[in-house]
């Protein structure tokens, strides 16, 4: 049970909490189609940012998702266990690595990131893409740790962004 009770919408309880308000739960709705239908980023370099922050806010419902076109992407179990430890992880690309560790500073330590980040990040990404990496993990962090908070279990039917 999450600790905001609400009726139960048949959605689900990740889903039922925020119907208390229901117009910003429309907002939250949005903004995960939106990040998910429109980033440019390729599923792995998405999905490495997305499972960093996910495993750092303790996020059940983030933990249990899964790209829903991920397997052919290549980012299937072992590709998730390769993010976990993505600084000494041998299979991700350089961006993909480098989408991990923006990914952990953003969450943890956003005050560190420094010109030579900024210049690794540069180097690997286009401004589009750093402007997609950034929206992408302001809704990671902010939609997972509000979950988390509220103690949401992660459904029974996993779900696929």
């Amino acid at each position: 049970m999450t600790r905001i009770a609400a009726p139960e919408s048949g959605m689900g309880e990740h889903i039922d909490w925020a119907l208390l308000r229901p117009e910003m739960a429309a907002g939250m709705g949005k903004l995960s189609e939106s990040v998910y239908g429109n980033s440019q980023l390729s599923v792995r370099e998405r999905e490495a940012a997305r499972w960093t922050i996910a495993l750092i806010n303790d996020c059940a419902v983030c933990r249990d998702t899964r790209a829903r076109d991920g397997e052919a992407a290549g980012a299937g179990e072992g590709f998730y266990a390769e993010v976990t430890d993505w600084r000494g992880a041998t299979a991700l690309s350089d961006r993909e690595r480098l989408a991990a560790e923006f990914a952990e500073r953003f969450a943890l330590d956003h005050l560190a990131m420094d010109d030579a980040l900024w210049d690794r990040l540069h180097a690997a990404f286009d401004e589009g893409e750093l402007a997609d990496l950034v929206i992408c993990c302001g809704a990671f962090l902010g939609m997972g740790r509000a979950l988390a908070v509220v103690g949401v279990r992660a459904p029974d039917e996993r779900i696929l962004v």
